[in-house]
């Protein structure tokens, strides 16, 4: 009897199993959002809610309560740290877009393109504040230390990714600091912080901060690779905003280190702004599969996912740790 090909088949990776662990956490989160977004000023809920309903994953929040529950938490502050770690980043999405230009998120319009730089940027800086007040209301020490700590970290991501951009030649070495910084730092912090509130062993604090880290990196890597395999609506934003924008990511750094004379003064002109044509995009997208950036940045991806899932071996076996692995084949598995 012949097995079918479809039979034998693996089910894509999918967030389903973590969304399903954490449904009535999350409801608990989505309140205390809802409940700390309010003002007396109508544009600070409006615009803050235009991109916190916007369809985001909220992977960083669910890695909180999914943490919580890998070591069987029995306690409610999780629900105020997943809503703190949730406005920082919004707050850093609202000032990412301003510095970035960007018109579109998540397949909607940026609060920046409808409301304004100025409104976007100090609503970012109402959510920072909000997010620091519920570090306080948790009453940990240890846990504002962490998160107000990540929270520096991914401010000095960003200016170094902003003086970053447009360096033809930037070293892999750099690239990585970058996005270890503005994007990883994060996902460590949520999932370090669950073992802080359950009172667990600084070792599995450590645990869970290294899962959250290489997933981060691994997201990013991938978030990287897709804008040179995607399009907008597989991706949500513009496809080719990171070449338009001069980012020096792992797949151009790859591609520019693997060219001939001719490509890399085509890459020169490309990232110092010269070269920003859908032509050109074009041509870019050709040369990063040519050299096989794109695969050689989702094989490093997947690297990186392999560190995370090594990262809570550990741990004991249920549906948050089978969650939590199949939450990092998700990641890696989305450019696919």
């Amino acid at each position: 009897m012949t097995v079918t090909a479809t039979r034998l088949a693996k089910p894509a990776p999918s967030l389903d199993p973590m969304i399903r662990l954490v449904a009535d956490d999350m409801n608990a989160v989505n309140q205390v959002i809802i409940d700390r977004m309010r003002s007396e000023i109508p544009l600070i809920p409006q615009l803050a809610g235009h991109l916190i309903s916007g369809g985001g994953k909220r992977m960083r929040p669910m890695l909180t309560l999914a943490s919580a529950q890998l070591l069987g938490y029995q306690g409610t502050s999780h629900h105020v740290l997943a809503a703190a770690v949730e406005f920082i980043h919004t707050a850093t999405l609202l000032h990412d877009d301003v510095v970035d230009g960007s018109d579109l998120r998540r397949g909607r319009r940026t609060a920046n393109i409808i409301w304004g730089n100025p409104a976007s940027v100090l609503v970012g800086d109402f959510l920072f504040s909000r997010s620091f007040q519920l570090m306080v209301d948790a009453g940990s020490l240890k846990v504002l230390n962490i998160l107000s700590g990540a929270s520096a970290v991914i401010a000095e991501g960003e200016v170094n990714q902003l003086t970053a951009v447009r360096q033809v030649g930037l070293p892999e070495e750099r690239y990585l600091s970058i996005i270890d910084a503005k994007t990883a730092a994060l996902f460590a912090a949520a999932c370090r912080i669950a073992a802080v509130v359950a009172e667990r062993p600084e070792a599995e604090e450590l645990a869970l901060e290294a899962y959250g880290r290489n997933l981060g990196i691994a997201f990013q890597l991938i978030d990287d690779a897709i804008d040179y395999v995607s399009d907008a609506g597989t991706m949500g934003k513009d496809a080719g905003d990171d070449f338009r924008e001069g980012k020096m990511t792992l797949p151009v750094i790859l591609a520019y280190a693997r060219a001939n004379d001719e490509e890399r003064q085509f890459w020169k002109d490309a990232v110092e702004g010269r070269r920003t044509s859908d032509e050109d995009f074009a041509h870019a997208i050709a040369l990063v599969r040519k050299s096989r950036a794109v695969d050689d940045t989702m094989a490093r991806a997947r690297h990186y996912g392999g560190l995370a899932i090594e990262a809570i071996r550990g741990f004991a076996d249920g549906p948050a740790k089978s969650a939590m692995i199949e939450a990092v084949e998700f990641a890696v598995a989305r450019a696919y």
